[in-house]
């Protein structure tokens, strides 16, 4: 069981601005800091996904958030292109996965994979 994660990041600040709104459709939003080197996000009291500042670029990563509806990984997908992500997979059903795996993928400004995904039939 996963208690957090923590991705690097060239620009913190860039970043910040990137997961404030791309977060905030999941109820998710920006919760600690650590200094100028670390962000930490969650639901209250807990953070869960974490950012921090790193001097050389690290790719790669894929998180996954949980969305209540598919509304709302709409909506994260369309925060997150406004946010400055990139497309990698616009919101749809991914049956591969299983007949109700409804998912969005996103690249943010350091290239990870950032996904939110629901996976109820009818929301």
């Amino acid at each position: 069981m996963l208690d957090h994660v923590t991705i690097g990041v060239l620009d913190l600040e860039r970043s910040r601005m990137f997961y404030d709104a791309i977060l905030h459709p999941l109820g998710i939003e920006r919760l600690y800091a650590e200094g100028e080197t670390f962000a930490g996000y969650g639901i209250r009291p807990k953070a869960f996904f974490w950012i921090g500042q790193r001097a050389t670029p690290q790719t790669g990563a894929h998180v996954a958030f949980a969305a209540q509806s598919r509304e709302i990984v709409d909506r994260f997908h369309q925060a997150a292109l406004v946010a400055g992500g990139v497309d990698n997979g616009v919101p749809g059903v991914r049956a591969h996965y299983h007949p109700n795996y409804y998912g969005a993928f996103i690249l943010d400004p350091d290239g990870h994979n950032i996904e939110a995904v629901c996976h109820l039939a009818v929301s």
